[in-house]
């Protein structure tokens, strides 16, 4: 009994905070609950990014669903990404269940069903509020990273969005990008090498044939008007709590360019407009990435560092990262060094790759004398999890194996007609769901050569006038070619002579 005192004096002086917040569920010491040993993650730390791994079935979505409820509660915004599309339950409350309140009952907090205030947004033709974003907002840099360009491409890129500012042309959606591209080598390409030099029909090429992979993957539907205003994503309700922003990505896991290019360019567009926080109480926003995989999934070594130098200079913004993934190893090292949070369910042992990813996993935790770390990863049931956060001092808590709560709303998806009902009362749709086409760099460029063609059709029409030579003659009339000859000339100097004489 002393060493259960023992722990529950560790894990209370560990995680004990000044602050608010966020009760993940009771300490366990071996396999049981330690009642009232509560691991709280303080709300200050929350912008320090974190992961959530484990294996299929352990319990990640569960997880992932408490801390989204909770943070609603604290006034917190979030946005997750769902690609499986069982996530919208968090706008029902739970029917609750015996088993619910026996666990509750284990950790040693009352267990209240809830639902939470939840807007659904979509990237495709699925119904919610559409996500949109124009060429221009992602800049030649972040266009071409996605793209995965060389650097005499990127310079093509610079040199068009160039051209369109200083033509004062909008780049909207990615035929507008194209059409520019073609303009340059085509109809304009005088005008483009007078103003900028010559630009390579090869380099065009290989651009458009990487846009069309990316259109193949519905980014179509992606770039155009009107623009996601990110600050809509940090509302409250009129209760004071956070909204839930639910991105249904179901239709989109087979196309993680699609979703690597979204990801990356709401990344960039919160960074450069949320203003400067620093540390604060509690964050903005927090962002939960579900499959993160899908990020780092084929993306090129600029596309990582970019992502890496968004991780590292977000925090300061007041925002939250939070990676979901079936295994640590998916999340590149430079990213998981930033991870303050760390909630590891269960890893399986099948294969000696899967051992090798536990020992792995393991070291990436403190020392714990109450846990083989190892052993722990694999015997861990659903929905419990190894718990390691910061402190409100930034240090690493103790290490934790925990019993986590439930999610006090409904863990499973929405019906069709309770999903309408969300979308029809929300107050954003109305605003972006409206699909604009103004003019563009597309249309402008299509008038600017049709015009040209139209001035040249009329020259060549045009009747040629008859050509009047204002050069005389060179024959001379006989007369004057005799009196100008030269014996003419002479003669008539000798008689002049005689006469004189």
């Amino acid at each position: 009994m002393a060493g259960t005192e023992d722990f529950f004096e560790h894990i209370e002086k560990g995680y004990t905070t000044k602050g608010d917040y966020i009760v993940m569920g009771a300490a366990m010491l071996n396999g049981e609950a330690v009642t009232d040993a509560l691991v709280k993650i303080p709300l200050k730390t929350l912008n320090r990014h974190g992961l959530i791994a484990g294996a299929t079935g352990t319990g990640k979505t569960k997880t992932l669903q408490v801390l989204a409820e909770n943070l609603s509660q604290k006034g917190i915004p979030v946005l997750l990404m769902d690609l499986k599309g069982d996530l919208s339950g968090l706008a029902q409350p739970s029917p609750g269940h015996p088993k619910i309140d026996e666990r509750h009952a284990k950790i040693g907090i009352p267990f209240k069903a809830s639902n939470f205030p939840v807007e659904i947004l979509s990237l495709s033709e699925q119904d919610g509020v559409k996500l949109r974003a124009t060429v221009s907002e992602f800049g030649p840099v972040l266009l071409s990273r996605i793209l995965d360009l060389s650097e005499t491409q990127e310079g093509i890129v610079a040199v068009v969005f160039k051209y369109c500012d200083d033509q004062k042309m909008p780049l909207l959606d990615l035929k507008d990008f194209k059409k520019v591209l073609q303009y340059a080598t085509g109809a304009g390409k005088a005008e483009f090498t007078k103003e900028y030099g010559r630009i390579s029909t090869s380099s065009t090429g290989a651009i458009l044939r990487k846009i069309i992979e990316l259109e193949q993957q519905g980014a179509e539907l992606f770039f155009g008007e009107k623009s996601f205003d990110v600050m809509d994503l940090t509302r409250v309700d009129e209760n004071g709590q956070g909204y839930i922003n639910i991105l249904r990505l179901t239709d989109i896991q087979d196309r993680p360019k699609l979703f690597s290019t979204f990801m990356l360019s709401l990344l960039a567009e919160i960074y450069s407009t949320f203003p400067e926080q620093g540390d604060s109480d509690q964050p903005e926003l927090i962002l939960f990435i579900d499959e993160a995989h899908l990020i780092f999934k084929e993306a090129s070594k600029a596309l990582l560092d970019q992502i890496e130098s968004i991780v590292k200079l977000i925090r300061s913004k007041g925002i939250g990262l939070y990676f979901v993934t079936q295994n640590p190893t998916d999340v590149p090292n430079e990213v998981l060094a930033q991870l303050g949070l760390k909630v590891q369910h269960a890893l399986r042992a099948f294969t000696a790759r899967d051992r090798k990813a536990i020992k792995m996993t393991a070291e990436n935790y403190p020392e714990s004398e109450y846990y083989d770390t190892k052993e722990v990863l694999t015997s861990l049931g659903i929905g419990e999890a190894l718990i390691s956060a910061l402190d409100e001092k930034g240090r690493p808590t103790p290490l934790a194996a925990t019993l986590l709560r439930a999610p006090m709303s409904r863990m499973d998806v929405l019906t069709d007609k309770e999903l309408k009902s969300v979308i029809s009362s929300s107050s954003l749709v109305g605003k972006y769901n409206e699909i604009i086409d103004r003019e563009s760099a597309y249309e402008i460029l299509n008038e600017k050569i049709d015009e040209a063609e139209k001035l040249a059709e009329k020259e060549k029409n045009k009747p040629k006038p008859r050509r009047t030579s204002t050069r005389r003659s060179t024959r001379q009339n006989p007369i004057i070619k005799v009196l100008t000859s030269a014996t003419f000339i002479r003669g008539v100097l000798g008689v002049l002579k005689k006469v004189m004489r």
